[in-house]
């Protein structure tokens, strides 16, 4: 049984009244670690400790800092293997994805968010008349508070910190409940690699850490990666600090008879919504919308596609999709398998949970790799975020049809696209309503270009000039 603390203040330290939470592996259903449950007196200091070492953070040369960004960045490469495996354990993510494709990712991350620090102190100088001149300088907010969810701890904790302390903000986390471990152990390694107070830990339910450090008066800034329905949350307990919201999705993709089939297919089924970590992913592509020519092929290439993933221990390199992260979310999800046959959707392939999917570990978290095909795109299943491997298929005949579906949406995260007509795709980019488009490829997210998305997908994006405001100076001569 592992146990892991919280980092305040350059210490490790338990809640302060000593309460921990269990960790569960989803995959096997038993408690493997503790964390603490932690409280309004452990938001109480934490604050004080983010507050206590910003006057010296926000000073520092921002060479000084990105010098600090590349120690953190060489934990990552040398720590990788040790923190790809408790993430994996933690909420279910496979291996060869937190191993092969998000720890890898972090460090150039961090060593990116080094390389752009001078960004964050660089300002602008305006020739108002003869004897008047004007400058812009951008400062940090000071305190930002990074709230992430159990989906990809470690890289939603990355994106978030590196960009905030390059910026010269001090940073608090509040990693979900759900899956703390990865990144209290990351905090455990980098207690010695940053000055005390400028980087703070604190696990806990939201209802009780969360909501104080999100209404606490000494956060100047908040960063969620999260539900839309968390986000209205924080909005409401906030007042008026400055947010940046990265929340939910109904991610279409939209396959044009003229595409490359084989590619479509695997980005469609494998690169979107099944594999990696069950469609418990924002961007998920859940609703794949296929031209009326190609329908019937289209759909039995995503069935022979699903039919060869691999489901089963996430810790084996060969397992190709894992489980539901907690019990909590595979009730949610397995409840939406009951709500499509309640509205008539056909079923083609899954709509299985529990051990019958994966009989060798019958207390997982387990929900079948399934489709469904409808025609009505205001169904619950085709406007509610499942967020997991449940995807639904609708027919279209037109750009125009095709187009109106996809921004039939309330939310606007994403979007993929698969044709060879130039000019098609240009036009979808420019006419889609979300935060990030994919032409025919599908959930890259390179580190240094925007991701945020629109409508109630949120707002902003995590960079270094998220993390700083502009002050104006009028000086006469």
């Amino acid at each position: 049984m592992m146990e892991y603390r919280n980092l305040i203040g350059g210490r490790l330290v338990p809640s302060a009244d000593g309460r921990t939470l269990d960790s569960v592996n989803p995959a096997t259903g038993e408690v493997w670690a503790r964390v603490p449950a932690s409280g309004r007196a452990d938001a109480e200091a934490a604050v004080a400790a983010a507050r206590a070492a910003l006057p010296a953070w926000s000073a520092m040369p921002a060479l000084g800092r990105a010098h600090f960004l590349r120690q953190v960045a060489a934990v990552f490469a040398e720590h990788a293997e040790e923190l790809a495996t408790i993430e994996t354990r933690d909420n279910g993510r496979i291996l060869r994805d937190t191993l092969k494709r998000d720890l890898p990712g972090m460090r150039f991350l961090w060593e990116l968010a080094a390389g752009q620090v001078l960004d964050a102190v660089r300002g602008d100088t305006v020739i108002l008349g003869p004897d008047s001149l004007g400058l812009t300088r951008r400062e940090p907010y000071g305190v930002a508070l990074a709230v992430i969810p159990w989906n990809s701890p470690i890289s939603t904790f990355s994106a978030k910190a590196a960009f905030a302390l390059a910026a010269g903000n001090t940073v608090i986390v509040k990693p979900a409940e759900q899956a703390s471990a990865s990144v209290l152990r990351l905090g455990e390694l980098l207690a010695d690699v940053l000055p005390p107070g400028v980087l703070n830990l604190v696990s806990g339910m939201g209802e009780d850490v969360g909501e104080a450090l999100v209404r606490h008066r000494g956060v100047n800034k908040i960063s969620l990666t999260g539900s839309t329905q968390t986000g209205v949350a924080i909005t409401q307990a906030a007042g008026i600090k400055p947010l940046t919201f990265e929340l939910g999705g109904k991610s279409p993709n939209i396959v044009f008879p003229d595409a490359d089939l084989d590619a479509a297919t695997q980005g469609v089924t494998v690169n979107s919504i099944y594999t990696g970590n069950a469609g418990q992913v924002c961007v998920a592509g859940s609703r794949i919308l296929i031209h009326r020519s190609i329908w019937e092929e289209m759909l039995e290439r995503i069935s022979a596609a699903a039919a060869g993933l691999v489901l089963g221990d996430p810790l084996d390199l060969a397992t190709t999709m894992g489980p539901i992260v907690s019990a909590g979310q595979y009730e949610r999800v397995a409840s939406y398998l009951e709500i499509a046959e309640k509205e008539g959707a056909r079923l083609v392939f899954g709509g299985r949970t529990g051990a019958e999917v994966v009989p060798g570990l019958p207390g997982g978290y387990w929900v079948a790799p399934t489709l469904y095909t409808v025609t009505d795109n205001t169904l619950r299943i085709c406007q509610e975020e499942i967020f997991g491997p449940v995807a639904v298929a609708l027919p279209f005949e037109s750009d125009e049809e095709a187009l109106a579906l996809a921004n039939d949406s309330d939310y606007g995260l994403a979007a993929g696209v698969w044709t060879r007509d130039l000019a098609r795709a240009h036009r979808f980019v420019r006419d889609l309503e979300c935060g990030t488009v994919w032409v025919n490829t599908f959930r890259q997210m390179p580190p240094g270009l925007p991701f945020g998305g629109v409508k109630d997908s949120g707002y902003g994006h995590d960079a270094v000039l998220e993390y700083t405001r502009e002050k104006a100076a009028i000086i006469n001569l």
